[in-house]
């Protein structure tokens, strides 16, 4: 008996601009829009296109984009803060997520980007970021828990007033991959908030095709669940490569497909200080990653006392 041969694969992103797109990312936008980031670039493309074939139906309003494909589709929900409550913000977002995204034909949330200002302003449990994380959980179902999607949280340049959520869904779930290097968000201790942070570290898209990809989260310079190398940026970004390569490794062992460096489709690296990009691309230019299809941009980590967080997609191969 012959074995089947493997479709083309289904998605590919490229760090340029694509009237096709299925999510279509500005980093130097002419004007704001549900996928325009507003975190300023520091160097690389200005934009980054997620390819998946045609595209059936999209739309943009001032508050929100979405785009329907036969595998994909994209949803982005821009909310106004009322009064800078983050927690009645992610709450309200992610209710209007999930209305728009588990009647459809793409119910599973495969990857997901949340965007705001000030994220670690406030202290303890006051803290913007932790409010976030509370209100996110008040609204999502059980389903969007069984695994949690791939996530990125970034702090956004300006002051509060918007929360921008961006999410990749498909017609079938992901395989959600964890890092055995680092607790799974979703159980991190009662230390790091009321609410453990709804996450999984990545998601490997599309294994029965000839070229899986692997969507990695917001990775950063954490080994268990604490942070290390506080105050020395390079030292970090090598730390956070170290969780990307274990990542890619449980990609490779889901997929049965090698995941290397150099396929990196697109990368971004969120910087705190924009003082810190030559050291960043120091360390960068010997990682292996081509640095055409690296994004550097200015953006808060999720903990304050970390200075960079890079997320990334990789084709296998």
């Amino acid at each position: 008996m012959t074995s089947q041969p493997l479709s083309p694969a289904r998605l590919r992103v490229v760090p340029e601009s694509h009237d096709e797109a299925l999510i279509a990312f500005q980093f130097r936008p002419v004007e704001a829009s549900p996928l325009s980031v507003d975190c300023a670039r520091l160097a690389g493309p200005d934009a980054e296109s997620w390819l998946a074939g045609s595209v059936g139906e999209s739309a943009e309003t001032r508050g929100a984009a979405w785009a329907h494909g036969q595998h994909y589709a994209m949803v982005a929900l821009v909310v106004d803060e009322a009064a800078a409550d983050i927690e009645s913000a992610a709450a309200l977002a992610y209710e209007r997520l999930l209305v728009a995204v588990r009647p459809s034909e793409h119910p599973y949330l495969l990857r997901i980007w949340n965007y705001f200002p000030a994220i670690n302003r406030g202290e303890g449990d006051d803290e913007r970021y932790r409010r976030f994380c509370v209100g996110r959980a008040r609204a999502v179902d059980g389903m969007f828990n069984d695994p949690p999607p791939a996530a990125t949280a970034i702090g956004a340049d300006g002051e509060p007033g918007r929360l921008q959520v961006v999410a990749l869904c498909s017609r079938a779930p992901a395989v959600a991959l964890e890092n055995p290097r680092q607790t799974p968000a979703w159980q991190y201790p009662r230390e790091h908030g009321p609410v453990s942070p709804g996450f999984s570290r990545g998601a490997l898209l599309d294994a029965d095709t000839a070229t899986p990809r692997l969507l990695a989260s917001g990775t950063a310079s954490i080994v268990g669940h604490v942070s290390q190398h506080v105050g020395d940026c390079a030292a970090q970004l090598r730390e956070s490569l170290a969780n990307l390569d274990a990542l890619m490794a449980q990609a490779a062992d889901k997929s049965g497909q090698p995941f290397r460096r150099e396929n990196c489709e697109a990368l971004r690296i969120y910087l705190r200080h924009a003082a810190d990009l030559a050291a960043a691309q120091a360390v960068m230019a010997d990682s292996g990653i081509p640095a055409a299809r690296i994004t550097y941009l200015r953006g808060d980590v999720c903990r304050r006392e970390l200075d960079v967080e890079l997320e990334g997609v990789f084709a296998a191969g």
